[in-house]
């Protein structure tokens, strides 16, 4: 690949001279202009391996061209060589400030200039592949995070998947519970990428089940309230399991383990956060696992309808939910319907392709831990 060479002189003889020179061993294609102003507006739409620009011009001098080149995209590494005959060093000190990487002397025959010019020429190709370089190494740099990223994704939802899977045959729920939490998360206009890590860290909600005995975990009828008591200890076991992780997912796992069933008004377990005491991820987590817990059909109880799930939502915010969480669920209520009819009606994206042998072949169903007043007593 030729180097791409721009060539800035208010006289087309000396322009003529240098493209010819330049040219000469047949290495650089160059591109010349009488105008400044022409030539910077090239610069917005075009990259060089070289500048050469004369100092004194009209509309603009060679200094505050370079000044304005180097602001450009492309252009703060490239070589740029000033030509004048007036080489001060006031001159000089200006110019290399302005970010001028050479001199050259408006002597068209002389010595110095064909030595300087081709060691430009040596340098702008260098860094041009310098710059190559590095663009691929940031593709492959960018690549390499990605497919890590996705690593990160199929190990959380396989890990909510194990806890699930112990107390309820199907993915189901995982999965509704994430995507009802990033219809929330991005209806509250939370940033891009903390609406994507509530959506993968909402299945861990429930990851402290791991530690409750199966003789209550597994009780097809009504809990008594020391059976209740053992089983919201599965919010503060699962923090512990998660706290202390290096991993912003897992760490962003724990708050919602920890705080999905606190309440707004201050009486939920196990710490009695109120408002905005309560992470807002686990307050989004909050609205979506409920509502998923009175929709769906459990061995103690019939699911219930979707309407009077939604009356209970709005019911109970300021109480039980965050109104604003609330709020944005039912603002895409189509969509919320759509999840609730299951993987047929709403088909599995990427990610959750994983789940996708649980979710579409699962049969069953065995008791969920919400049989709580804040669930499932309406």
């Amino acid at each position: 690949m030729l180097t791409q060479a721009l060539l800035v002189d208010d006289s087309r003889s000396v322009l003529n001279f240098l493209k010819r020179h330049i040219e000469a061993e047949g290495l650089v294609e160059a591109t010349t202009f009488l105008d400044p102003v022409e030539a910077l507006a090239c610069a917005r739409e075009r990259v060089f391996d070289l500048v050469l620009v004369d100092y004194e011009m009209p509309h603009m001098d060679g200094i505050s061209f370079i000044r304005t080149l180097r602001t450009l995209p492309g252009c703060a590494d490239i070589p740029i060589a000033m030509i004048t005959s007036r080489q001060t060093d006031d001159i000089k000190m200006e110019a290399l400030q302005a970010g001028a990487t050479d001199f050259l002397p408006k002597a068209p025959q002389s010595v110095e200039m064909t030595v300087r010019l081709r060691n430009l020429i040596q340098l702008g190709a260098a860094v041009r592949k310098l710059n190559d370089r590095a663009a691929h190494l940031a593709s492959e740099v960018a690549a390499a995070t990605r497919k890590l990223g996705e690593r990160e994704e199929e190990i959380i939802l396989r890990l909510a998947l194990a806890v699930e899977y112990r107390d309820n045959d199907t993915g189901e729920h995982t999965l509704r519970v994430a995507r009802y939490s990033r219809i929330i998360a991005e209806q509250l206009g939370l940033p891009a990428r903390l609406c994507r890590d509530i959506y993968l860290a909402a299945p861990l909600h429930d990851v402290g089940k791991v530690a409750i005995p199966d003789n209550i975990l597994l009780k097809p009828g009504k809990l008594t309230n020391d059976e209740m008591a053992v089983i919201r200890t599965h919010a503060t076991i699962g923090e512990k399991i998660l706290a202390g992780s290096s991993c912003e997912l897992i760490q962003l796992g724990a708050e919602i383990a920890s705080g999905h069933h606190e309440r707004w008004d201050g009486t939920g377990y196990p710490n009695g956060l109120k408002a905005d005491e309560i992470p807002v991820a686990a307050r989004v987590v909050a609205v979506a696992d409920v509502f998923d817990a009175l929709t769906t059909r459990r061995p103690y109880k019939e699911p219930m309808p979707l309407e009077l799930a939604r009356d209970y939502l709005v019911a109970n915010q300021g109480r039980q939910f965050d109104p604003a969480c609330v709020e944005a669920f039912l603002s895409r209520w189509d969509e919320v319907m759509g999840i609730a009819a299951g993987p047929a009606a709403m088909p599995l994206q990427k990610s959750e392709v994983v789940l996708a042998p649980f979710i579409l072949g699962a049969t069953g169903d065995r008791p969920d831990e919400d049989r709580m007043p804040d669930a499932a007593a309406v």
